[in-house]
């Protein structure tokens, strides 16, 4: 069923509640004297990375923070984040927040240590590397940002692009649930549903190096985010489910970063690029109607996963049934977890369709590894049944 596969990872992991203030001795081997952290405004207003800063001063590094990151991170601020770690004298980088920072430092990494210039880089496998030593510490649980390859930033006005290279791997990453605690329901809901995607496609990429390994995690992933996404939206402070939620993520991320995701995502970019929806929300919006849309070919693969999430399921036995009263099923928890359920719901409107349907034919990265072959004409006509 499988041929030949490569499955690249993070270099170690590091799981533990408290951890982040810890990051000192767990990241000692990788620092050098003068770590750089890449975070945003939100993180530094509400003082997650205190103990961490703490910690790495009390032990004697210099540290400096640049915290301008923005959710979908321009060029320019990438930029300006290399060139104050080079004015820093970096010896390595630290990323620490959501799957925007996490991005940002992957790049800072990438760019300060290998000196190339961001235009060789984009793509699959262009970046030449080597880059600085890197720490990622992530504070939601959904981008699985810190075991991925894969940075993304907004170039121009509203296009998203990536870079997607080995180097992007972090030497460490850090899993700290605590830090998780304080997430307010609607990002937990958009962040779990993200981390639920990048499973879903990751199972069902067409994608070459689709693998046994990818597929495994994939629905550990969708077990542990589909018995504890409720409970950390509405009872928030349960450090069980937070865990649940932060190790279901990065077990998607491993999942997708091996076996690439496909139509939903590419959906979704036009979402965030050009009207600013948060990328777990924009793939929630899209989400059921692009798997409805695959049912056609991919009933089988989707029914196969369906009652990881969704135990109830496993009583359907008709897999093209099963497969879409699993769309019906993520729907459903969209809703009950207190998200927008419609375009129109975010400010699109009819008359924006055209241009989204457009823009999402670009991603033809995403595109390639989506189970049925997509073109504008219906990416139209799964944004008009989203609206």
């Amino acid at each position: 069923m499988f041929g030949a596969f490569t499955f690249n990872t993070s270099q170690r992991i590091v799981f533990e509640n408290g951890s982040a203030a810890k990051l000192a001795d767990h990241a000692a081997p990788f620092l050098g004297p003068r770590p750089f952290l890449v975070t945003d405004p939100g993180i530094v207003s509400l003082g997650l990375q205190g103990s961490c800063e703490t910690a790495l001063q009390q032990t004697g590094y210099q540290l400096a923070r640049y915290a301008d990151v923005v959710a979908d991170p321009p060029r320019a601020l990438v930029e300006a984040a290399v060139e104050a770690a080079k004015a820093h004298g970096a010896t390595s980088v630290i990323g620490f927040g959501g799957g925007s920072s996490l991005d940002v430092a992957k790049l800072v990494a990438l760019l300060l240590g290998s000196q190339e210039d961001l235009d060789e880089a984009w793509g699959v496998g262009q970046a030449k590397g080597p880059r600085l030593p890197l720490i990622l510490v992530p504070t939601t649980a959904g981008t699985g940002s810190e075991v991925t390859p894969i940075s993304i930033i907004t170039v121009g006005e509203e296009e998203k692009r990536g870079v997607v290279s080995p180097f992007l791997l972090p030497d460490l990453a850090v899993l700290d649930p605590l830090l998780t605690l304080g997430l307010p329901g609607p990002v937990t809901a958009a962040t779990g549903i993200d981390a639920m995607v990048h499973a879903i496609e990751g199972y069902a990429s067409t994608s070459a190096n689709n693998n046994p390994v990818s597929r495994a995690l994939a629905v550990e992933a969708l077990r542990l985010l589909g018995a504890n996404i409720e409970k950390a939206v509405f009872t928030p402070k349960d450090q069980d489910a937070r865990g649940a939620m932060l190790l279901g993520s990065m077990l998607a991320g491993m999942a997708f970063a091996n076996s690439p995701v496909a139509a939903v995502h590419a959906l979704a970019y036009p979402l965030g690029g050009t009207f600013h929806v948060p990328h777990g929300l924009s793939n929630a919006l899209v989400l059921p109607h692009v798997l409805r849309f695959n049912n056609s070919v991919a009933a089988e693969t989707y029914a196969e996963i369906a009652a990881a999430p969704f135990p109830e399921l496993a009583n359907i036995t008709d897999q093209a049934e099963r497969a879409d009263n699993f769309a019906g099923k993520l729907a459903d928890l969209a809703s009950t977890l207190g998200l927008q359920t419609r375009l129109r719901d975010v400010g699109i409107n009819e008359e924006h369709l055209p241009k989204l349907a457009r823009d999402a034919m670009k991603q033809t990265r995403l595109l390639v590894n989506n189970p049925r072959d997509m073109q504008e004409v219906h990416a139209l006509e799964i944004y008009r049944a989203a609206l």
